[in-house]
């Protein structure tokens, strides 16, 4: 094995219980639809159903973040990124998960500013 330690700036030390953690990551992903029990999201990497992530929202539903999980994800096409080379495209859809009353009705709002003819319609993720 290596020896990496001549290369790190500090020692690291050994945890041998080896807790669990999380490790948050951020990932960009453009919004399909969106609706009050969650939301159908197109991005360029895979996310795993159950999957449990969350969605910051843009205006007019600023600052809203909401809690959710990856119920389904699928590829649906390629796309040539900056690098010249092709990527597969995914799709997902999100559960929103443990929302708080306040975030529904803010999300609720901004979804009635948006609708078209000012009524929300029944979208697929609402099927569910």
């Amino acid at each position: 094995m290596p020896d990496y330690s001549k290369q790190r700036q500090v020692p690291r030390i050994a945890i041998p219980a080896r807790p669990a953690a999380r490790a948050r990551a951020s990932l960009d992903v453009c919004l399909c639809d969106l609706s009050t029990k969650g939301a159908r999201i197109e991005h360029l990497n895979l996310l795993r159903p159950g999957f449990h992530c969350t969605l910051d929202l843009p205006p007019p539903f600023d600052p809203l973040v909401l809690a959710a999980q990856v119920a389904w994800s699928r590829v649906v096409g390629t796309r040539e990124g900056a690098d010249g080379e092709r990527h597969l495209v995914y799709e997902s859809g999100l559960a929103f998960t443990d929302i708080t009353e306040e975030q529904q009705a803010a999300l609720g709002k901004a979804l009635e500013q948006i609708a078209p003819a000012g009524g929300l319609g029944v979208s697929r993720l609402d099927q569910n």
